[in-house]
């Protein structure tokens, strides 16, 4: 009597699309996290404010670290209302994006161009005010440093995945030369050279005062 044999299951293929980039969405997803809670902070922070210009904040640690002296700035609101309420307003749709991504959502080039195009404006918006924050202000707000970081994480997140995906609007020489370049980790050293640069900046202006 033969033995028939059953056929093996052919390999599952390589992820295709937004699965593969899983570790990226990852890294979007907790810094939308941690943009979002000190957007909350912020905005408690400002209504504490907006009630009693005097308010003691939990990060008015001295005339250096002082949250304070940064929300009553005009810069911290510049629309006229505090610019920590366009974090609760954004921040939750990077989440949504994120976990969509991660489930298995396949989002299209349009949505994603045009969230990285949204996000390019939210990443100069915070470098911005982290300049103000350095050069004129004059004060060390830890959570709008938090802010300023995962903004740049997140962009460069959605970087990445547009970029990986072809949804940028390149030749495809360069298109392919950029991906290799990311593929290498190019993209990993660049965001570390940033923020050892801003820590560096911070500790050469402040020294040992932000921590007295």
């Amino acid at each position: 009597m033969a033995i028939t044999e059953t056929p093996s299951l052919p390999e599952p293929d390589r992820p295709k699309g937004f699965i593969a980039h899983r570790r990226t969405f990852w890294t979007m997803l907790i810094s939308s996290v941690g943009s979002l809670i000190a957007s909350l902070v912020l905005s408690i922070d400002a209504i504490k404010l907006a009630k009693d210009p005097g308010a003691a904040l939990s990060c008015n640690i001295n005339a250096i670290v002082s949250c304070g002296k940064v929300a009553a700035s005009w810069q911290s609101n510049l629309l006229g209302f505090p610019n920590a309420f366009i974090g609760l307003m954004c921040e939750p749709v990077v989440i949504t994006v994120a976990i969509a991504a991660l489930g298995g959502a396949l989002l299209p080039r349009w949505f994603m161009r045009t969230a990285l195009a949204v996000y390019l404006f939210g990443l100069i918006f915070a470098l911005w005010l982290f300049s103000q924050s350095y050069f004129v202000i004059g004060a060390f707000c830890p959570w709008c440093v938090l802010v300023t970081i995962t903004t740049i994480t997140v962009f460069a997140s959605m970087l990445r995945v547009c970029a990986l995906e072809g949804y940028l609007p390149l030749k495809p020489a360069t298109s392919a030369k950029l991906s290799r370049r990311l593929v290498a980790g190019w993209d990993t050293v660049i965001i570390t050279a940033i923020f050892s640069a801003i820590a560096l900046a911070i500790l050469f202006k402040y020294g040992t005062s932000i921590f007295n």
